[in-house]
């Protein structure tokens, strides 16, 4: 990988057979196939030879030359970029580099040197990992520094000034400031990097374990293999499915030259056969390179990685040379283009000098079972630790600019209104009533915030009770004092469990209780005196002998706390341009199947235009009018206090979540499918998955009044209850 002081970026090499120029020749497959060439043979086999021919040049021994690329190496001549022959494309020596800088921001690697500062670029294009980089430009002596905010901030020619007094270790100005002011360094950030790198150093440094035997744990000396769950659908599957559709294409197109094509239809239908072959066949190579197996194959001795079938593809690292392996987020090659490409696991293995040694791929495995198999087959394992806990979206912007000039001023209510007072209690501005729409109370981050709505119900303000200096209980109870619209849901709902709470652990003899009225009539007292149940029997009696019905007996049951269904709670649809986009889509599709019809049974129905005159807007009907009848009975998520529900216009429940088993609301953005709103569990375990998406901002604000958690569970930070109950 890299010698002890030096490392290289990640790169990906040649070698691999691939089409090429794939789309240009398809089209002019397509192009050959409408044109009247006489032989049929002469037609048929240039149609086949220019399919066929971006796959012989991906096999010529030209094309499948191991040519690396550039790649990025930072040693102790400095930082380069390297291309073909070892050449020297791009160097910042290293006396002339006075110290590097990583933007949290945008990820990017900026250069400080004695004429100000350059952006060398991503690190993720760039190949290099943080920890890997870090360790690094420490031990060549480079000063290394991690800051919030971009890279554009650093290159401001306006901040010349401010950094000439501060040199390249001092802080500079961040982004959103109107006037030059320090930029806040990610300390979580940098931390982070330096407790990996303390315990690279007493890995390094701690004497070696016996191999196989876990701190505190019974030796595990077998093999142990782990391996990415099987793609769905299966590679052979897949492979037999892209075949199939080659085969298909081919013989059809042998069938039309067969019977002549001599119509513009019939060579019309042949350049979409072309066309859908060659497709299949590409997205069946796409969907195999993507569905590649990583496989760990884990022992005392060595490890074993295989990220794609081959012998050449398998990394084999003896543990000697191993001294500490860090399992976290970290970089892959993409499959296709051969890129660097992030990748939500990876691991890194470092040496004794702390010299990067290898990377090994670990996309789609389980970071628990790698990280504790390590650790009992004797190798040292670095995690990053618990992640950053999530930042609220919400700043002070909206903070009117008196706040902060009056000092120890805080939030109060006064004269049927809202007020802020200074330190003596003097309010020295006021909103009225009449401004105030609505005074919402919720939980950001664990922490008491307050939303302000206009009279049109426009949110204006919001800010954390704890910079307006007033706690939860006073402003609710101060504001229904005064006759000021607020909204506490959180509270409302913990008063209602604390409620059904205390009235679950009562005990009744029966589970109804029963209560009669007494009628007056004739002969009243001496009902009395016969007893409550003579008083009845003679009631009825009396009733009966009259022709009238016996006395009713009333039953007064406790109500059923309501459910996700029932309860009272926001009500969110699917958006106006994803419902728009779905009747396009379903146009689109009924029109293809209405031309491909007309194509492949315009010679049995009297032609391609005949047929397509009537299946065109016969397309376009059945689209709409299918559409239309599912959007008439769509999906809708209710959010409620009691939980979360997904029904139908006509009212039938899809499925419903308690309250209790939610543990948040969000966008879960895996790697190997595109990103979908879920419902997670406690646990962190998806439990449903929204099929239809609703707008984003207006589902977090109704998780918020309502008490549902938005996000994924935090496991290790649990949301506490809501503040100042």
């Amino acid at each position: 990988m890299s010698t002890n002081t030096e490392l290289v970026g990640l790169s990906g090499v040649g070698g691999r057979w691939r089409p090429v120029a794939a789309g240009p020749f398809a089209l002019l497959a397509v192009a050959l196939a409408l044109l009247p060439i006489r032989p049929v043979w002469l037609w048929a086999l240039l149609i086949a030879a220019v399919s066929a021919f971006p796959w012989v040049l991906g096999a010529a021994p030209e094309a499948r030359r191991r040519r690396p690329r550039p790649y990025w190496r930072l040693s102790a001549a400095g930082l380069e970029r390297v291309g073909k022959g070892e050449l020297t494309m791009v160097r910042y020596e290293r006396d002339r580099i006075d110290g590097l800088a990583i933007t949290t921001g945008d990820g990017m690697l900026t250069v400080f040197h004695r004429f100000g500062r350059t952006a060398v670029g991503g690190l993720t294009a760039m190949g290099l990992e943080p920890l890997a980089l870090f360790v690094t430009a420490r031990r060549l002596g480079i000063p290394m520094h991690v800051l919030d905010g971009e890279a554009s901030d650093l290159l401001d020619p306006a901040l010349d000034e401010a950094l000439r007094h501060q040199g390249p270790d001092g802080d500079v100005p961040g982004p959103g400031f109107s006037a030059p002011g320090p930029l806040p360094r990610d300390h979580a950030a940098e931390k982070r990097l330096l407790d990996q790198e303390a315990a690279l150093l007493a890995a390094v440094h701690e004497p070696p374990r016996p191999k196989g035997e876990a701190a505190g744990a019974a030796p595990e000396r077998g093999e142990f293999r782990l391996d990415t769950p099987d793609p769905l659908p299966g590679r052979r599957r897949v492979a037999l499915l892209g075949t199939l559709t080659g085969v298909l294409g081919a013989v059809m197109i042998v069938r039309i030259a067969v019977q002549g094509a001599g119509g513009f239809e019939a060579r019309l239908a042949a350049g979409c056969w072309a066309l859908a072959a060659i497709t299949g066949v590409l997205a069946a190579r796409r969907r195999l390179l993507r569905a590649a197996r990583v496989r760990w194959t884990i022992t005392a001795e060595r490890l074993l990685v295989r990220a794609r079938p081959g012998r050449r593809q398998l990394q084999d690292l003896p543990s000697g040379k191993v001294a500490a392996v860090v399992v976290g987020p970290g970089l892959r090659l993409d499959p296709l283009s051969g890129e660097p490409r992030r990748a939500e696991l990876a691991a890194l293995a470092f040496g004794h000098r702390l010299e990067l040694v290898a990377r090994l791929p670990a996309h789609g495995l389980d970071g628990f079972q790698l990280a504790h198999a390590l650790d009992d087959h004797g190798y040292h394992v670095i995690t990053p630790g618990a992640r950053a806990p999530r930042r609220p979206e919400y700043g002070l912007e909206g903070l009117p600019d008196i706040f902060a000039q009056v000092p120890g001023g805080r939030l109060v209510v006064a004269d049927g209104g809202l007020g802020w007072a200074d330190a003596a209690g003097d309010v020295v501005l006021k909103m009225p009533e009449d401004r105030i729409g609505g005074i919402e109370l919720l939980t950001i981050a664990g922490h008491a915030w307050v939303r302000l709505y206009d009279s049109d119900g426009d949110e204006f303000f919001a800010a954390p009770l704890s910079a307006l200096r007033i706690s939860r209980t006073d402003l609710r109870e101060s504001a229904r004092k005064a006759g000021l619209p607020v909204n506490d849901a959180e509270y409302d709902a913990y008063l209602s469990a604390a409620f059904h709470s205390a009235m679950s652990t009562l005990t009744a003899p029966e589970p109804e209780t029963r209560a009669t009225a007494p009628l007056s009539a004739p002969g009243a007292a001496s009902e009395r005196s016969e007893g409550p149940e003579g008083a009845r029997d003679a009631r009825d009696a009396s009733r009966a002998s009259d022709g009238l019905p016996g006395e009713p007996d009333f039953a007064f049951t406790a109500p059923e706390p309501p459910s996700p269904v029932t309860a009272p709670g926001a009500l969110l649809d699917a958006t106006r341009r994803s419902r728009v986009g779905t009747y396009g889509m379903s146009v689109l599709l009924c029109e293809a199947v209405a031309l491909i019809g007309a194509v492949w049974l315009g010679p049995d129905l009297g032609g391609f235009g005949t047929t397509a005159s009537w299946s065109v807007p016969a397309g376009l009907l059945i689209g709409l009018a299918g559409y239309w009848l599912y959007d008439r009975n769509r999906s809708q998520l209710r959010v409620t206090s009691a939980g979360l529900a997904v029904v139908t216009r006509r009212g039938r429940v899809e499925w419903d979540l308690a309250r209790d088993r939610i543990g948040g609301v969000g966008i879960d953005e895996s790697t190997e499918r595109l990103p979908r709103l879920v419902v997670w569990g406690p646990s962190g375990r998806v439990l449903r998955q929204v099929t239809f998406p609703p707008d984003l901002d207006e589902l977090r604000r109704a998780c918020e009044r309502y008490g549902v958690p938005w996000g994924p569970p935090d496991a290790d930070r649990p949301a506490p209850p809501p503040p100042e109950l």
